[in-house]
């Protein structure tokens, strides 16, 4: 038996080396949205998938993730969240190994689905447990900055190694690569991590959890396939029916003596303020990803290995967000604090509407370090208020929903500003493409720039050099567009922080009293 950590105070070594135990799992499963970005070339040779089976062995991750974190993380409350972490560890592992030794196109995104459903379970528990951790306000303040760059960190991370494991080894490595870790997680969490439930959690509610799923996965399914083909009836229908289920998960909620969700938690100011922070700043940049690594690629003409590892440099940004951010929270208003972020993510993305094809390799850097800062330093905010508002034993729900809104907002931003960029995208080539390029040739260019790329390689003299340029400076003046959506949706963010959030305290009253209630009655966990 193990006695659970919830005795007020300072956190020791012991805390402070199961958040590094903690941050195993985090950097994984945040890297595994991106580590397949390399190896797509590579299990097309060996796998044959189809171009249907290309795009699901890509989303499926992610379409399960997203569906299931406020299953998990509810159940996670309820059967206790290092056991849940340690079960969705093991599960990853085993995936892992299926994924990297798939033969099939098939065997392989039902490898992915395992692992999206093995990685609900780590992301809301990471959170939790640090919530459980951590009762000073202080140190959670840094463990939360701490656990706020590593996500940001781990995506990307993902290309990066991904690329360095492509130079030495076969395509599974991506996957194997897991494997380590996640046996570290199994060794160490026992030991370093307490064990945490909810002292009365009721039933597991199994009609919430199918409605959340019903929910959660059309609505992100019609918002990316919007992102990446344009809006139709069906696609549209999607989301209509994710909404339509959304409303009976969330009167269920309302109805049910043991919910899932507590509503209840949305009317403290700091917990349905943060949501909304982190779903603008995960639209802004989840969003505009796409660009910057398409025009490093595309436009800079730069191998994909290098321009990953350029790609690194905005990671100085967040590494600076984090601990000024807690130096700032000590005395200045949290509104304010939140409003700046926004409006310094804001000031990167304006930056970037100036970009041409001819711009420097350091302007872009530059403006992409200022608003990946600027959106780390909003989110330490957001995440420190979610966690600061609810008491331990629903850490683990909020926490979930936390993650769902971070995944409806990348998916968002990519739909929004993917059709911005696209639209210009598309306008510019079409009035600026060289005459006499051929209508075949012209159709492929349109649809992206790496077709661009690739059909202009293929036509004579100028009418393949004028076409790539045309291209290049139309891709340019895309980015421009969804450059300036994005700053524009960061100015409107910081208004609204700064109005809503004023005033608003880090330990919400009722939130203390129910901590104090469970201090005082601590449980036993197996």
């Amino acid at each position: 038996m193990t006695h659970q950590t919830a005795v007020q105070g300072k956190a020791g070594r012991r805390e402070w080396a199961g958040l590094a135990v903690l941050l195993l799992p985090l950097l994984l499963v945040s890297m595994d949205v991106s580590v397949l970005y390399f190896a797509v070339p590579f299990i097309s040779r060996d796998l044959q998938p189809s171009s249907t089976q290309q795009l699901w062995i890509f989303d499926v991750y992610g379409f399960v993730l997203a569906g299931l974190l406020i299953t998990m993380g509810s159940l996670g409350d309820r059967i206790g969240r290092r056991r849940l972490l340690l079960i969705g560890a093991a599960a990853f592992s085993l995936a892992s190994l299926g994924a990297a030794y798939s033969h099939t196109a098939g065997q392989l995104i039902s490898a992915r689905a395992v692992l999206g459903i093995a990685g609900a379970t780590l992301m809301p528990s990471t959170l939790a447990l640090i919530r459980n951790m951590f009762h000073d306000p202080g140190q959670r303040r840094t463990a939360i900055a701490i656990w706020t760059s590593a996500t940001m960190s781990g995506i990307a991370l993902g290309p990066v190694l991904s690329g360095l494991l492509l130079n030495h080894f076969w395509w599974g490595s991506v996957f194997l690569i897991n494997m380590p870790f996640m046996v570290m997680l199994l060794v160490f969490a026992p030991v370093l991590v307490p064990e945490f439930r909810a002292p009365q959690p009721g039933r597991f509610d199994l009609l919430g959890s199918v409605l959340s799923l019903g929910a959660v996965l059309p609505a992100i399914y019609g918002i990316k396939e919007i992102a990446a083909n344009g809006l139709d009836p069906a696609r549209a229908a999607c989301i209509a029916a994710g909404l339509a289920v959304g409303v009976a998960f969330i009167v269920r909620q309302a109805r049910g003596s043991a919910p899932m969700i507590d509503l209840k938690l949305f009317r403290s100011r700091g917990f349905s303020g943060s949501v909304a922070m982190n779903l603008m700043s995960m639209f802004a940049i989840v969003g505009f990803a796409i660009f910057t690594t398409q025009y490093l690629q595309s436009v800079l003409g730069m191998r994909p290995l290098t321009a990953a590892l350029w790609s690194l440099v905005p990671m100085a940004g967040t590494m600076l967000a984090g601990p000024l951010t807690r130096m700032l929270v000590l005395r200045v208003d949290r509104a304010f604090i939140a409003a700046g972020g926004f409006l310094i993510a804001g000031a990167g993305f304006a930056a970037l509407t100036r970009l041409h094809p001819q711009s420097p390799i350091w302007f872009i850097l530059i403006a992409a370090t200022i608003y990946a800062g600027g959106i780390v330093g909003v989110m330490t905010v957001s995440t420190e208020l979610t966690m600061a508002a609810v008491p331990p034993e629903r850490a683990g729900a909020a926490a979930a929903v936390v993650e769902t809104a971070t995944e409806f907002g990348g998916a968002l931003g990519m739909a929004v500003l993917g059709s911005i960029g696209i639209a210009a995208y598309r306008s510019t080539l079409m009035a600026t493409a060289p005459a006499g390029t051929p209508p075949h040739a012209l159709a492929a260019a349109r649809d992206t720039l790496g077709g661009a790329v690739t059909v202009a390689g293929q036509l004579p003299g100028h009418i393949g050099s004028g076409l790539l340029e045309a291209a290049r400076t139309a891709f340019t003046h895309g980015l421009d567009q969804a450059a300036f959506g994005a700053a524009a949706v960061m100015v409107l963010a910081a208004v609204l922080s700064a109005v809503f959030f004023r005033g608003v305290r880090v330990e919400s009253p009722a939130a203390v009293a129910e901590e104090q209630q469970t201090d005082a009655h601590p449980q036993l966990a197996a």
